[in-house]
């Protein structure tokens, strides 16, 4: 999104914070899906001098053909020469992918999710030092009969300036196995439903800024314009758009 847009403001998120990963039984990890990618990602507002954040998504998930379950791993990266200060981290599902829980993060609640999108949660990174990442796991669902994206925007604390957005990006398969135990897809590839017909929501994702290489930025829908300064209760887009585990 560039800064002379409008994005989606968001309502208060819950104040709970997650303290436990759920853990899901039959599910095809995001480990074994090859090297992480920043596909789909654009840098938005200008970053403070030596900070560049960006993110990062395996560039291949594999979904529980039974359960519909799936582990994704998003990261969070400074490749600047400077610490970042409070920045946060948003993971947001739309259409067939439901994001269900995020390691260490706060759920957004229905009517605070922008427009077009059907779960998120929001990740506080107090600071991202200098070369330094930050990794969460993140549980989610994906109706294989739809299309399925996943956006991570990288935030002030404040939702007032968005440095980095990945997404809303598609992961799919033009290659549908539903007799397999599992069905893998690929980072940047529009899902071909497994069921006849099967199709995504209608403009799911189009409300969110569409960062990849070919697509133009597009406007998110409003919502209100307050956001809370304290901790995990406000959390979300101001004026723009829209990043767990310390790595060394």
């Amino acid at each position: 999104m560039s800064s002379r847009r409008t994005a989606v403001v968001v309502g208060p998120l819950v104040a709970a914070s997650f303290s436990a990963v759920l853990i899901l039984s039959g599910t095809a990890g995001a480990e074994d899906g090859g090297p992480a990618s920043g596909k789909g990602g654009k840098a938005v507002d200008e970053a403070p001098a030596g900070v560049k954040l960006t993110t990062l998504l395996p560039e291949k998930i594999s979904v529980d053909n039974g359960s519909k379950k799936t582990a994704i791993t998003a990261t969070v990266k400074n490749e600047g020469s400077k610490d970042s200060g409070k920045i946060r981290l948003l993971v947001v599902g739309f259409d067939g992918l439901v994001v269900k829980n995020v390691e260490g993060c706060s759920a957004i609640p229905e009517n605070g999710l922008p427009k077009g999108s059907n779960s998120g949660f929001a990740c506080a990174v107090d600071n991202l030092a200098a070369g330094k990442s930050k990794s969460y796991a993140v549980d989610a669902t994906y109706d294989l009969s739809k299309a399925g994206k996943i956006c991570l925007p990288v935030q002030t604390a404040d939702g007032k300036k968005t440095f980095w957005q990945q997404g809303p990006v598609p992961f799919g398969t033009t290659n549908p196995s539903p007799d397999a135990p599992a069905t893998p897809l690929l980072l940047g590839t529009d899902n071909k439903p497994v069921s006849p017909g099967g199709k995504g929501s209608p403009g799911g994702g189009k409300e969110l800024a569409e960062t990849g290489s070919a697509r133009e930025v597009l406007p998110l829908g409003a919502a209100g314009a307050a956001l809370l300064a304290a901790g995990a209760a406000g959390m979300w887009w101001s004026r723009q758009r829209v990043p767990g585990r310390q790595e060394g």
